[in-house]
């Protein structure tokens, strides 16, 4: 008797056990139910990025990889390694149609026509940052413009951008056949683009330089100058170069025309 007993208790324990293995196997078969709408759910972000990056592969392979080489390393005297470049360079070039280049040059000119469309430039911005990582433009960049403080950005722009691209934005020479472009008509996004990449001659303006709420006030700075006809030159702008222009030009056509009537008021005598 005592042996069955003993027997039954035996039993008894592997019964419990079992018992709590399969209530432990319920208890996370729930948790794994519970939270796994949100793994799905990141696993689809993750791929829908991942076909961004493919469709900007299959156009890299087909119209950048000649003078940027395989995997954005560059190819020497074709053009420079893109690892590292970041979708806010790529967006710039190719949207902007300065990219693809028709020919080397002291500098990539814009054109009104670019190659690839808006949304196939974002598929190489994504390609490149997927190779080497980079800088992006922030989704919420127009907002952000909207409410800048357009005093400071003035200031932004007197110390660090009107020497070169002039004091009305209307763009200048700059040494070696380089120029600065004209900011009239630019977008938000193609001035915060340059800032942050520094194409060909102008300066990088990283974040430890300008944050990017001082490159939105100046971005809400160039617009208020440039895109919201306000001419701070006068009526005549010559350029938009600033007042100055006007007040060389009134003082050689006022000098000219005194001379003229002086020679003409000592011929009559």
């Amino acid at each position: 008797m005592a042996a069955s007993a003993k027997r039954r208790r035996g039993w008894r324990k592997r019964l419990g056990a079992l018992a709590r293995f399969t209530g432990a196997l319920v208890i996370v078969g729930g948790l794994y139910s519970a939270f796994s709408p949100s793994l799905y759910a990141q696993e689809s972000e993750a791929n829908a990025i991942d076909s961004e990056a493919v469709k900007g592969q299959e156009l890299y392979d087909t119209s950048c990889i000649t003078c940027h080489g395989d995997n954005g390393e560059g190819v020497e005297g074709r053009g420079p390694s893109l690892i590292g470049v970041g979708s806010a360079a790529v967006e710039f070039q190719v949207n902007t149609g300065r990219m693809p280049m028709a020919a080397q040059g002291a500098q990539a000119p814009s054109t009104n026509y670019p190659v690839f469309t808006e949304e196939e430039a974002a598929w190489l911005g994504a390609y490149i940052e997927y190779l080497g990582g980079g800088a992006g433009t922030p989704d919420d960049l127009d907002a952000m413009v909207e409410d800048a403080d357009v005093a400071a950005g003035g200031e932004l722009y007197r110390v660090n951008c009107s020497s070169c691209h002039g004091y009305a934005g209307g763009g200048g020479a700059l040494s070696s056949g380089a120029h600065a472009p004209s900011l009239e008509g630019v977008s938000n996004d193609e001035i915060y683009q340059a800032m942050l990449t520094g194409p060909q001659n102008m300066p990088v303006f990283a974040d430890n330089e300008l944050t990017p709420e001082q490159k939105a006030e100046l971005i809400a700075y160039v617009q208020y100058l440039v895109n919201e006809d306000r001419d701070p030159g006068g009526v005549f702008t010559l350029g938009r170069f600033g007042p100055a222009t006007e007040g060389l030009a009134i003082f050689l056509v006022g000098m000219t025309a005194l001379l003229l009537t002086t020679l003409w008021i000592a011929g009559k005598s």
